[in-house]
């Protein structure tokens, strides 16, 4: 149960810290403030960033193995995303290795969580 709680509330950080974002990237595109070529860099980076933070929090509430809850975290993550794109639209290879490099991005953020802890006891 304890688990599931540490990943609900990094899914919630998650969510907020890319809706956040988005709004934040909304706001600036809609006044003209940053052009069309920098809103797709950053439509890519938001979500990297974002499942980044949330890993770091799992890390952080981790006892060991910051990697491993990271790749649950991230398989979590991605799988949700690649159902409902699976419902609405087609998954092509370029989706896949994004899917891949949002893993890897939890696995990075949880990696760095549960080093900051171990430098926080210290």
């Amino acid at each position: 149960m304890n688990n599931i709680k540490k990943i609900g509330k990094a899914f919630l950080i998650t969510t907020l810290t890319m809706l956040i974002l988005i709004l934040i990237l909304t706001i600036l595109n809609y006044i003209d403030f940053i052009n069309g070529k920098i809103t797709n860099i950053l439509k890519i980076i938001i979500p990297l960033i974002s499942i980044g933070i949330g890993g770091f929090t799992l890390g952080k509430k981790a006892n060991k193995n910051g990697y491993l809850e990271g790749l649950k975290f991230g398989l979590i993550l991605t799988t949700i995303i690649a159902i409902t794109n699976l419902l609405f639209f087609n998954i092509s290879i370029k989706d896949i290795v994004f899917y891949i490099i949002l893993i890897i991005s939890s696995i990075i953020g949880s990696m760095i969580g549960i080093n900051r802890q171990k430098e926080n006891k210290d």
